[in-house]
């Protein structure tokens, strides 16, 4: 457990956040906690005014998604411009459409209401414990035709005919599922062995959260002038980087 870690609490029903809040101080966390997004604003900037502008002012969030005003997705919208630390969405909401939504907005993961507070800690942990082991960066730079992965800088650009490169706006957790796909290509990886290497080993959860990942991949790429879609899908298995 990353003991001392400050995580940002946000939900709109002050029960929640109390109980939220003593579990996690309970199991040795410092807590920032908000009933409110403009309230969760304030305290983003308060900590990362304490920490001369650190990025590690918030070591991970916990957002409800339904709150009156700017609800959870814009709210993330606005932390992720300041922060990239992991992001988990605590909702009812299960939609598929809603989990894109979120992923849109640069959440990492979804916990879904109710939650057993033991589930919501591991989690939590898995998250900070990734973090801990993300690589040191790097200089290494892949060129697939024309796609060019640099994983030292965490960067994806298209090359296109007679234009700029265009660089694709990935999230943290879609820039590691290419990073893993690419530096193996033709290795075919089932949902659950992705799930477990980007999210963490030990991580509890869908492994179905994947699948949405993969799909907005494949639109950035798309959008970005890729003719071929570099993830390709071995159908009953997984997915495999294609892109040579």
């Amino acid at each position: 457990m990353d003991e001392g870690a400050r995580l940002l609490i946000v939900d709109d029903e002050p029960d929640i956040v109390r109980m939220l809040g003593a579990f996690f101080e309970g199991e040795g966390y410092r807590c920032v906690c908000a009933t409110s997004a403009r309230e969760a604003l304030e305290a983003v900037n308060a900590a990362l005014a304490g920490g001369n502008g650190s990025q590690r002012a918030i070591d991970l969030a916990l957002l409800d998604v339904n709150m009156p005003g700017m609800d959870g997705f814009a709210l993330c919208r606005k932390i992720r411009e300041h922060l990239s630390c992991p992001i988990i969405f605590l909702t009812a909401r299960v939609e598929d459409a809603d989990q894109l939504d979120g992923f849109a907005a640069g959440a990492d993961d979804y916990v879904l209401k109710p939650f057993s507070l033991a589930v919501l800690g591991g989690r939590v942990r898995a998250h900070l414990a990734r973090e801990a082991r993300r690589p040191a960066t790097t200089e290494s730079v892949r060129m697939f035709s024309k796609i060019t992965v640099d994983y030292g800088r965490r960067a994806v650009s298209v090359e296109r005919p007679d234009e700029a490169a265009v660089a694709l706006d990935l999230t943290r957790t879609e820039f590691d599922i290419v990073a893993m796909l690419s530096k193996n290509p033709g290795r075919v990886y089932d949902r659950q062995q992705i799930y477990e290497q980007v999210w963490d080993w030990d991580a509890e959860g869908d492994p179905g959260i994947v699948r949405e990942h993969v799909r907005r991949i494949r639109r950035k790429f798309a959008d970005a002038g890729c003719a071929q879609d570099p993830i390709a899908t071995v159908w009953g298995v997984g997915y495999k980087w294609e892109a040579r």
